[in-house]
């Protein structure tokens, strides 16, 4: 995780891959007067995050809405694949995905103890499970979320135009087979393109009697 300590102090990690990387490090520097310390896009996701976050509560307390307008902010200044979870000190967690959806990210709750729920956040189901959460739902591509640390969960849409448009190599490669992301089983969907791909062999190519 990177981490700025403003406003409030903020640790965010991300899951996936910007591509005008050239021109956030510019406008940083030159418009927004932020100092990286690496090449990482993470660290420039998260201060472009901090920039928007301190011009949106500039004035004011701070708020979900205030949150929400700052990934709004964000959504228009970022270009690439990013499922992002923050942290921000003394009011709770943050999690938003790419208008696109590229990348996954899954909800998960609890109860504990006290009869509270607590929440969960992850890129794939198994580890909301395996943690002993119910998995609620994917984060829908450009949605926010956030949870306070009174456990108050909101949430609200901010791309003006999303569309789902995951990652195949997730289902392909990166994800443990046993998971299901958006829906839709990896291991099942790994078995449906090995089906696929055998008859498209059978199809263009003499194949002969294929033993393995």
């Amino acid at each position: 995780p990177f981490y700025v300590n403003a406003p409030y102090g903020i640790i965010l990690i991300h899951n996936g891959n910007l591509t005008n990387t050239r021109e956030i490090e510019k406008d940083l520097f030159s418009k927004d007067r932020r100092h990286t310390n690496s090449a990482s896009d993470t660290e420039m996701l998260l201060n472009v995050l901090a920039t928007e976050l301190q011009y949106q509560i500039s004035g004011t307390e701070f708020s979900p809405e205030s949150i929400f307008k700052a990934v709004e902010s964000l959504h228009q200044r970022i270009q690439g694949s990013y499922a992002t979870i923050a942290l921000i000190a003394g009011y709770g967690l943050l999690a938003f995905r790419d208008p696109f959806g590229i990348r996954p990210l899954i909800i998960g709750k609890r109860k504990n103890e006290s009869n509270r729920t607590d929440w969960m956040l992850a890129s794939e189901s198994l580890v909301i499970e395996n943690n002993d959460y119910q998995i609620v739902r994917d984060v829908e591509p450009g949605e926010a979320i956030f949870i306070s640390y009174d456990g108050e969960f909101f949430s609200k849409q901010c791309s003006n135009n999303p569309q789902l448009f995951p990652c195949s190599f997730e289902y392909v490669y990166l994800a443990r087979p046993d998971s299901t992301m958006n829906g839709i089983s990896v291991y099942q969907a790994r078995l449906r393109m090995g089906d696929m791909l055998a008859k498209t062999i059978k199809k263009e190519i003499n194949s002969g009697e294929i033993d393995v």
